[in-house]
């Protein structure tokens, strides 16, 4: 019976059937091939032959120094009367081999088979070109050979590599014998690898292990395993060393829809360990550029305004990429998408347009959608926010800032003036009882900065809760600053902001002004569903403030 006679149609590698035929691995009854494994020396920057990495922090090491070594690229050629294949995956911890027990098999350490050969190089071009005779030397020195009874059409089930090697009607398709030049730091790998095919399982559970077989099953097509091992790292452990890890693996593997869960759980684990921006500054700020990623990807992040956002990308990225030419790349390909413009200051966007560290063209496409974003009415907002919140990621999503953003409009004439719109969720001002406070972001009159704090506080009178508003001055000196000031809400759709306060207040230092009942009524009132100050479940306040000189 031909091969194609038994399978017919390419795998897709994920829709198999999970039956298990390990009673059938390396048992000459129940297969059609013979795989020869020569296992030869390392690269000269690998682990030794039994130096095997015994946490996730050597196995990142000794990756990091191999890395460029390997090349994700398959040259097939003829080459003598042998069958080779030189496949070199990333590397993996020395595990036991599979002693062949057919005496038939014995002679065939000895004795090559006939056939057409095949090259099936994975090693980087800078490797191969090597002129050091020594290196070449090494590598080509057989140190053990392991002889493996194998089935072509369970093999091709689960691999298109080799379903593509045993069924592309060539002469050597037809070969029964096929010799696999490995790695002694890719043998246990690669053993365990051909056994998963068989059983669907790994007898290996250490994440180094389970990494290093993953590697091999991204090297084969072997869909199936990949997804095994993504799930049982997912199942392990998991430490922001190991998520970053998994977040750099090569990109073959992060693509795979089949290890895109680990990738997804990795990415919430960091984005939950340093969820607190201001308290873990520090170690994010040493965090490489998968992890930034991460972490600033979140809607959840908690930080004090989009503004602190911007400000830390850029001194990371000053402080990773000196030079300027690859900062710049850096921060217009993979940081900008992560800043939310337009949740930024218009004073900031300002400063955004003249920072030489981003691409022109990038930075003003960016801060005029900002701009435009902030030109629209409040419902178009939501709405925009709303349609953004069913993509994956948007710059239009809010993030959970602790200085809630506000909507400023300023004159220069007839006087200094700003108008100033601060609108928060019912959700917001429930979350503020019975003592909480919340702060917006600053605006500035005359070049002073000022921010509200809306708060649930205790009446004058401390018989009810009430829900509070103050204007406060940031410090800068010992500056005196006369302000008048007017508090107003909206109560009705279709109706304009009342005036519910209003005077006149001289600013010293850091001092506040404000009104611990700004509605005079309870809070029990303020929050019930018969309330008409919240619009949608959206309070609507708005402050008007003139300079008086």
């Amino acid at each position: 019976m031909r091969f194609s006679d038994f399978f017919r149609g390419e795998p897709s590698g994920s829709g198999d059937p999970e039956l298990d035929f390990g009673f059938a691995f390396n048992d000459s009854n129940f297969s059609d091939r013979v795989l020869r494994i020569e296992v030869v020396r390392d690269f000269p920057e690998a682990k030794s032959d039994g130096d095997s990495c015994s946490s996730i922090a050597d196995w990142a090491r000794n990756r990091k120094r191999r890395r460029e070594d390997f090349r994700k690229e398959i040259d097939v050629s003829v080459q003598r009367e042998e069958q080779i294949l030189n496949c070199n995956f990333p590397d993996n911890e020395d595990g036991e081999t599979f002693e062949n027990q057919d005496e038939d098999a014995k002679a065939m350490t000895e004795k090559s088979p006939s056939g057409v050969g095949l090259n099936c190089n994975l090693i980087g071009n800078d490797m191969v070109n090597s002129n050091d005779s020594s290196w070449n030397i090494d590598c080509s020195t057989v140190l053990r050979v392991n002889i493996v009874h194998v089935s072509s059409p369970i093999l091709a089930a689960k691999s298109p590599f080799f379903y593509k090697l045993f069924s592309n009607g060539t002469r050597e398709s037809e070969q029964q014998h096929l010799a696999l030049r490995i790695h002694a730091s890719e043998e246990a790998a690669f053993l365990d690898l051909l056994k998963f095919m068989y059983c669907n399982s790994l007898s290996t559970t250490t994440p180094t292990a389970v990494l290093d077989v993953l590697m091999a099953a991204d090297k084969f097509k072997v869909a199936s395993c990949m997804r095994y091992c993504g799930r049982l790292l997912r199942n392990l452990p998991m430490t922001c060393e190991s998520a970053l890890l998994y977040l750099d693996l090569p990109s073959t593997i992060l693509m795979a829809d089949t290890v895109q869960p680990l990738t997804d759980v990795a990415k919430q684990f960091l984005a939950a360990s340093y969820k607190d921006l201001a308290k873990f500054q520090d170690e994010v700020l040493k965090l490489p550029l998968a992890g930034i990623e991460a972490v600033f990807s979140s809607d959840d992040l908690q930080v004090a305004s989009e503004d602190a956002v911007y400000d830390f990308l850029l001194k990371w990225a000053r402080t990773h990429y000196p030079e300027l030419e690859e900062r710049r790349e850096v921060l217009t390909t993979r940081l900008v998408c992560l800043i939310r413009f337009p949740y930024m200051t218009c004073r900031k966007l300002k400063k955004v347009l003249t920072c030489n560290d981003f691409d022109v063209e990038t930075v003003s496409k960016v801060v005029l959608e900002a701009l435009f974003f902030k030109a629209e009415a409040s419902f178009r907002q939501r709405a925009i926010t709303s349609e953004a919140a069913n993509v994956s990621f948007s710059h239009y999503v809010e993030r959970a800032y602790k200085h809630r953003p506000v909507k400023i409009v300023e004159f220069e004439q007839p006087w200094q003036q700003c108008i100033v719109y601060l609108d928060l969720k019912r959700e917001e001002c429930a979350h503020l009882f019975p003592a909480g406070k919340v702060y917006s972001q600053a605006f500035h009159l005359g070049g002073q900065g000022f921010f509200f704090s809306a708060q649930c506080n205790m009446d004058q009178q401390s018989s009810f809760h009430s829900f509070g508003l103050f204007l406060g001055m940031q410090e800068r000196g010992s500056v005196t600053f006369a302000v008048n000031y007017e508090f107003a809400a909206r109560s009705k759709p279709t109706e304009d902001y009342v005036i519910k306060h209003k005077g006149y207040y001289k600013f010293m230092g850091r001092k506040a002004v404000g009104y611990r009942n700004l509605f005079g009524i309870p809070w029990t009132l303020f929050m019930s569903d018969e309330s008409n100050y919240f619009i949608n479940g959206v309070l609507h306040i708005r402050a008007k403030l003139t300079l008086r000189k």
